[in-house]
């Protein structure tokens, strides 16, 4: 565990502290570690949805069966045709 050097300053009204301050006691640790562990874990999940794209299995086989078809690019095609600019050696 790395040391606690940062400070995190927070205003809620008066329900929200003893609800808060209720919980806290109830796992037998201060507020503030309950408040850091309840906010963290929170932000992982908003940061793991954020990095990941969940989707249905059949609609994951059709983007797969999509992305193995050749899409047609006629400008494409006649650009990567044109002769080369320049030539290793």
């Amino acid at each position: 565990m790395s040391a606690k050097t940062e400070r995190i300053e927070v205003r809620a009204d008066e329900a929200s502290k003893s609800r808060i301050a209720e919980a806290a006691e109830m796992l037998g640790e201060p507020v503030s570690a309950f408040m850091v562990r309840s906010a963290r874990a929170e932000a992982d999940k908003v940061l793991a949805r954020a990095e990941r794209t969940i989707m249905p299995a059949g609609q994951f086989d059709l983007l797969i069966a999509a992305l193995d078809e050749p899409d047609e690019a006629p400008v494409l095609t006649e650009i990567a045709n044109r002769p080369r600019r320049f030539r290793r050696v």
